[in-house]
C-alpha cells in the first residue's frame, strides 16, 4: 500500500472481529514504531506489547473510548481489540519534549498496522495508576499512550466539517468524522 493512500483510508477503529493478531505482526509494529524520527535520537520510547486475553480484558477497563458518542463508542463485548500496544517514555533518557518522540512512533504503528489489514485506535483517555499497576511499569517511565489493534469490524467515513469536530453515528451505525477543509488549513508563502 502507498503511504499516501494509507494517509487516506486509515480511520480510528473501535470495533473490532474476534480473531487474534499474529506476535510477528505485534513485532513488526514495535519495529516500525523504533525507526521513528527521535529528537537528538535518545530515543526514550519503549513498548508493551499486550495480546494475552486475560491481560488484554485488564487493560481494557483502563480505557476511555469515543468521549464524543459514549458510550456508543465504546467496543462491546465480542468487538473490543485483540491486542494492545502501550507507548512508554523512558524518563531516565528523556522527560521533556518525548511526546512527539511517542506521536511519530504512534503514527508509524498505524500505518503499518494498516498495511497488515488491522484496524487501530490511538488512545490517550487512561486510568495510568490502574494501568501501571497491571501491567507491573516501572516509576521511571511514564505511560503516554495506548494503541488497541484487532481486525477491523467498521468502516467510518470522513466527512467535511461543517458546524463540529465532533465525530457521530448514524442511524445505520456507521461513524462520520468531520475533518477541516484542505482550503481552510493551507496557506501559502504567508499566513
Amino acid at each position: 500500500m502507498q503511504v499516501y493512500k494509507a494517509i487516506l483510508k486509515r480511520r480510528s477503529i473501535r470495533r473490532f472481529k474476534p480473531r487474534p493478531v499474529p506476535y510477528r505482526v505485534l513485532k513488526k509494529l514495535i519495529n516500525a514504531a523504533r525507526l521513528a524520527p527521535s529528537g537528538a535520537n535518545l530515543q526514550p520510547c519503549e513498548y508493551i506489547v499486550v495480546s494475552k486475553g486475560s491481560v488484554v480484558d485488564e487493560v481494557f477497563t483502563t480505557l476511555k473510548w469515543a468521549g464524543y458518542i459514549a458510550p456508543s463508542g465504546n467496543p462491546p463485548p465480542g468487538k473490543r481489540p485483540a491486542a494492545y500496544i502501550v507507548v512508554l517514555i523512558n524518563t531516565k533518557i528523556r522527560k521533556r519534549w518525548a511526546q512527539a518522540d511517542a506521536a511519530a512512533a504512534i503514527e508509524n504503528i498505524i500505518l503499518t498496522a494498516l498495511e497488515e489489514g488491522l484496524g487501530s485506535c490511538w488512545l490517550g483517555s487512561i486510568d495510568r495508576r490502574k494501568l501501571r499497576k497491571i501491567l507491573n511499569v516501572p516509576g521511571y517511565c511514564q505511560i503516554d499512550s495506548v494503541v488497541a489493534l484487532g481486525h477491523p469490524d467498521e468502516k467510518p467515513v470522513v466527512e467535511p466539517m461543517k458546524d463540529s469536530i465532533k465525530y457521530w453515528k448514524d442511524a445505520s451505525g456507521k461513524l462520520h468524522v468531520p475533518k477541516r477543509k484542505l482550503e481552510d488549513i493551507l496557506h501559502k508563502d504567508r499566513y
